[in-house]
């Protein structure tokens, strides 16, 4: 039996992985069919199923990739020094800058709506994605740079809100000014983050009037 080289093995992987992206964004989760997935990665059928034996798994390895991806990002935004800035500057990226992603999360959610397998995955995903949102607003809170007053729990699902219609925005109108959109989510997240002004200034500003 001929051995397993594990870095060729998981290079090949993600290379089918990035095939099966290219096809669920172009065709759409149900569309993609495995035959595409295989001709956009230049393989076999028989070699694909050394890989994946099926499509939902493929599917849920890309999930599995991008939670991995959105865990060191908010434990790089955490090691910043503005948690809340560089936290709305990550959402921009995957949102209105994002339309790949834009294409994929409308899919994902249609699909979730007449599919319960694939429902099942998406709410597996949501519920991993919002744990690493309420611990990232948490610690965040605890070191005074996130609003204390915001219950993690409804935060993490008002950003989920705000992520999937700013992905839509580009959908629904084509011709939106980007820019002035990206400015007004922007000040619009660090208003709702912010902590609120400390006391001790309004009582500073309290004893300067008299």
């Amino acid at each position: 039996m001929r051995k397993v080289d594990p870095v060729r093995h998981e290079q090949k992987r993600r290379e089918i992985l990035q095939a099966a992206l290219a096809c669920f964004v172009r065709d759409g989760f149900h569309g993609a069919s495995t035959t595409d997935i295989c001709a956009e990665a230049g393989i076999s059928p028989g070699h694909l199923y050394h890989y994946f034996p099926s499509k939902e798994t493929m599917i849920q390895a890309l999930v599995e990739q991008n939670l991995s991806h959105a865990a060191s990002r908010l434990q790089l935004i955490l090691a910043g020094p503005d948690v809340i800035d560089a936290l709305v500057l990550e959402l921009e990226s995957t949102s209105i800058h994002q339309p790949q992603a834009q294409v994929l999360s409308a899919e994902a959610l249609a699909e979730a709506c007449r599919n319960p397998e694939f429902a099942t995955i998406v709410h597996a995903h949501a519920r991993a994605m919002r744990a690493l949102l309420v611990d990232f607003l948490v610690k965040a809170q605890r070191r005074g740079e996130v609003d204390a007053g915001l219950d993690p729990e409804a935060t993490a699902n008002i950003l989920f809100a705000v992520v999937d219609g700013a992905r839509a925005l580009p959908i629904r109108n084509p011709s939106v000014d980007v820019k002035q959109c990206t400015q007004h989510l922007r000040l619009m997240l660090t208003r709702f983050l912010k902590p609120a002004a400390a006391p001790v200034v309004k009582l500073a500003a309290a004893h300067a009037a008299d």
